[in-house]
Order: structure tokens, then sequence, then C-alpha cells
């Protein structure tokens, strides 16, 4: 189904009939990162959503980084994130606009509040402050400073932003309802005292909005028509609304909520991303076993995968978790459909092909997919020396062993027939070299005594081939809820990287591109990751195996 003909979820809804009933003209949304961190899958349902009311719509998209906490935020983070929205195929509207390039104009404004009465500076302690507010079942207490006057406040508010105080002495607070049952209504902070370098306005700031009230204003102020906030957001609407009613703001946007994205067996919160990053859990925000757009790019996620599986969750108006076999399952379809195929050998045994000469080089063509014959061919070559996966090969076995065995025939692949006559083994009695033969004239066709193969096994030239690294990921936690226990870090799963550092692979992969995506036949979708892989160090990641085998298991 194409994006113009699916049909509407409610927030496509409501901006239809805002626009059929002339209360707006165009369509305008807003992606509002804070850049403290990396995006995550949670981040990218929005993007698609964000981006996609536009697109639809024939709107624009704003980026705007809600930078009011420079302690916990960097360029790296911007500059990820801008990254992160170009490679999921999104372009925003205008320039990169960021809430500092606002800060005068809130702080215009909190002097406004307090000079209509709405703000307060007050001195009590961080502990004090808490004490006050109440519970969710007990109403607040007035702070003992509410009622300074307006002229004290102005000139204390100036003094704050002059830096006479020390961090944390003071801060600015909205005058509205201490009773209030929405504990964000009860006077919440406007600005505190940050003697902190901010990576846009650089020293030119003592004192930082909180994002509850530079966020409502940075829409009202580009003109936003709809604020698309996920639902932990919803008891901050009433907030939201307050500031636009008492404030002189150009426009007056709306809030609207919808449900976030929650995976099983993932962690999404940023607080404990950056801990798993801290503590060297994970190799990066980029590590393939994060959840980050980064990371899933690294793996070998598709952003057109991504994309899909946004749009398969649909958009709706409750919280929920969605199976990560979801995301799978978008990222298996996609690489099936679009990897060429490839072989590689993960334990490589030696074959030495006993009635061919040790100069003998024969090209084969090998299909890159088997259903896509517009992908093309590539080059296999055959030598007297082959290597193929030491569990492919036994000297006896059963008849359900459908691979080499002493005295059987297996077909490599896409290559010729051999049949298995001896082996070579090591002082521990370990098999390193497996000798056969080749059955003639078999590529293709069966041979002509009429003795079929057993089966098909991958195999790779061991002179024209090569060896990678390849890195096998898997989920990165053992537990569908990482968090039921407390603990998240106790279900981390320890096989969640395995490194082969002496894999084979033919010819073809050492050519490739970083980012390149391929089926390694029989073991899985790979890619050739995005920073260490080289034609000289080539550099796998398993991006999904060709099954879900949690599910198996």
């Amino acid at each position: 189904m194409s994006e113009s003909s699916r049909p509407f979820h409610f927030l496509e809804t409501r901006v239809a009939n805002d626009l059929a009933e002339g209360k707006i003209a165009k369509v305008v949304t807003r992606f509002p990162p804070e850049p403290n961190g990396y995006l995550h899958v949670g981040h990218a349902k929005s993007i698609c959503l964000n981006f996609g009311l536009a697109e639809r719509f024939q709107g624009d998209c704003h980026l705007r980084f809600d930078d009011t906490n420079p302690e916990k935020e960097s360029d790296e983070f911007i500059q990820a994130i801008q990254a992160d929205i170009r490679w999921l195929g999104f372009s925003w509207a205008g320039e990169v606009r960021y809430a500092s390039s606002y800060f005068e104009q809130l702080y215009q404004w909190a002097c406004y509040l307090i000079d209509q009465g709405l703000a307060y500076v007050c001195d009590l302690s961080a502990d004090q402050a808490r004490e006050y507010r109440g519970t969710l079942t007990e109403p607040g207490r007035n702070s003992p400073y509410r009622e300074r006057s307006r002229e004290e406040n102005r000139a204390l508010f100036e003094a704050m932003r002059a830096g006479e105080f020390v961090d944390g002495a003071k801060v600015l607070r909205a005058k509205i309802d201490m009773a209030s049952p929405n504990m964000n209504l009860r006077d919440p902070i406007l600005y505190r005292i940050r003697r902190v370098t901010h990576h846009q306005t650089g020293d030119a700031w003592l004192i930082y909005p909180t994002y509850d009230f530079a966020h409502g204003q940075g829409d009202a102020i580009e003109g936003i028509t709809h604020s698309i906030c996920s639902l932990e957001f919803e008891d901050h609407r009433p907030l939201y609304d307050w500031f636009i009613q008492n404030l002189p703001v150009p426009s007056e946007p709306h809030q609207h909520e919808f449900g976030r994205l929650n995976l099983n067996y993932t962690v999404t919160s940023k607080r404990k991303l950056k801990q798993l990053v801290d503590e060297g859990v994970v190799a990066g925000w980029d590590d393939p076993r994060m959840p980050t757009i980064a990371g899933m790019r690294r793996r070998g996620y598709s952003a057109a995968a991504i994309r899909t599986f946004c749009d398969m969750i649909g958009v709706t108006r409750s919280d929920g978790t969605v199976d990560v076999a979801m995301l799978e399952h978008a990222v298996r379809d996609d690489l099936n459909n679009n990897a060429p195929r490839a072989m590689a050998v993960m334990n490589p045994l030696l074959v030495t092909l006993t009635n061919v000469g040790a100069d003998h080089r024969e090209v084969v063509m090998a299909p890159n997919h088997p259903q896509k014959p517009e992908l093309g061919e590539r080059e296999l070559v055959i030598t007297q020396q082959v290597v193929i996966d030491a569990d492919d090969f036994r000297e006896e076995a059963n008849k359900k062993f459908k691979r080499l065995v002493l005295g059987k025939r297996v077909r490599l692949r896409n290559a010729y027939v051999i049949e298995a006559h001896g082996v070579v083994k090591n002082d521990a009695g370990e098999v390193i070299e497996v000798l056969a033969e080749v059955i003639p004239n078999t590529i293709g066709t069966d041979p002509e005594d009429g003795v079929k193969p057993k089966g098909v096994i991958q195999w790779v030239s061991k002179s024209e081939g090569g060896r990678a690294e390849i890195r096998l990921y898997d989920r990165l936690f053992t537990e569908a809820e990482p968090e039921a226990g407390g603990d998240f870090l106790s279900v981390v799963n320890p096989n969640s990287l395995v490194v082969v550092s002496d894999a084979y692979v033919e010819p073809s992969l050492l050519r490739a591109e970083p980012e390149s995506a391929y089926q390694f036949e029989r073991e899985g979708y790979f890619v050739a990751d995005r920073f260490d892989h080289s034609a000289e160090k080539p550099v796998f990641n398993r991006t999904i195996g060709l099954r879900d085998s949690w599910q198996e298991s």
C-alpha cells in the first residue's frame, strides 16, 4: 500500500480537519530533540511521524534542538542527530533551529511574566522545594518567597542574569497553583542559575530556561501548528497551554500526544543508554547492539526497513510494547529482497581436490540474487584447495547429515560435485584437511553415473578468497523486559557479540564497499562495517539471522 493511499491515522485526520476548516493554512510540524545523546528507535517513530505529516500535507517540518541544558549536551550529538535524519531520508525546512537562538526572547518573556505578577524569584533549596511541592495526594504549599513584589522579583532576576548569585541559590518560578492536582502546575521552575559554557552561545548566559518554558515558546516563535509529543507529555499540556495563554506569543500552537514506541528486549532510556556506553558494556553510541539509529545503521538495518517498521506499528493514542521480532521481520524482509548473495566460511576446513592440478584456476559464474537477474552475476574461482565449514564434514554420519562425508558426495554451491576419499589429521587426531575428487562435468548438472550428491555446501577458494573478521551480533539483553528486575545490566546477553577472526570470504566480498549488505548463504545477513571495513582488512557485521532463532529457542 502506498503512503498516499494508506488510511489516515488519528493525527493525520486531525491535521486534515484543521486544514479543511481553515484553522490553519499550512501544516508546520517540528522534530525537537534534546542534543544530550544519540537518537534511538523511539525517535525514529517520532521522526517518521513529524516529517511524514509535513510530507503528506505538503507542509514543513522544522528541526529544532531544544538545547536548554548545556551540562549534558554537545556538538557531537547535534551532528549525529542531523546525520540520522538525513540517512532516514528526510529533509527539514530552512536552517537548523536552536532553542538557544531564542534565549533573549525567552528572557524578555520571563520578565513579562514577572511584570504581570505571574512569576517570582524563589530562594528555596532543591530539597526544600521538593518538600513544599506536596505529593500526588497532598497539595503543595506556597513558597515563603511567593509574594515578593514585582519590582523585587525583576531586580533579583536581572541580578541572576548578571551573575550576582551562585549556582542553585535562586530560581525563577511561574506563579500558578500550588494546590493543583497536576504537579506540573505547582509553580514550575522557569530559569536556573548555571555557570556552564553552552555549545552554541558560549558564556553569554549564566541562567538557562527549563525545557518546559522553552519548548512551547519555541513552537510559537516558529509558527508550529501541530506540536506532536509522546504520551508522557500529556500532563505537561496544561502548562504548555498556560504559557501560550499568558505570554504575547506570535502564534498559538497546540500540543497533541501519541503513544511512544517501546520494544521488548530493548532499553531506550537515554540515561541507561549512556550508562551502557560509559561502563563499556558496548563500544559506543553507534555500537551495532545499541537501539540507536546510528547503531542500527551500523548493524546493517536499512533506512527503508526502519521506516517500514514504523509504518507497520502505526500511530495510536495508547502506549504499548511492540515485539522486537516485528522490527527484525521488517529488516529480514528488506534484506531478503535486496541483499546480493555471497559465500563466507566461518570455521574453515581445508579441502584439497586431488584430481586437479596445483595451478588449476577455473572461473564459474553465480547469480547475485536467485530471484533478481537484474542484480547480475559474480565470479567464483575453483582452485585445487578450497575451504569449507568444518561443521559441513564428518568422517562418518547417518543419513540425516546432508553434507560431506567420507565416501559420499556433495555439491559445492554453484560449482562441481565432489566426493571425499581421505583426511589428514594432526597429532591430536583432529581433521585438518579433507582429500576429495571433483566429479567431472557436474557444473549445473548431476553426475553421469547417476550417484547424486547428498547436499549443497558453501565454499571459498583458499588462494582467491581472503580472510575476514566477522562480528556475530545478537540481542543485547536476554530478557524481554530488561528493566523489570531493577538492574538491567544483570541481563546483558554475554553472547551479544562473538568475533570470528579467521573466516574466509569469497573474492567479491573483498571488493565490498562499507555499508554494503549481503546474505551470506546459510549464515544470515551481513554488512561491511561502516568504519572498520577495508579491502586490506574486511570486517563484516551480522545484521540478523535467516530465521528468528529466539522464537525457535
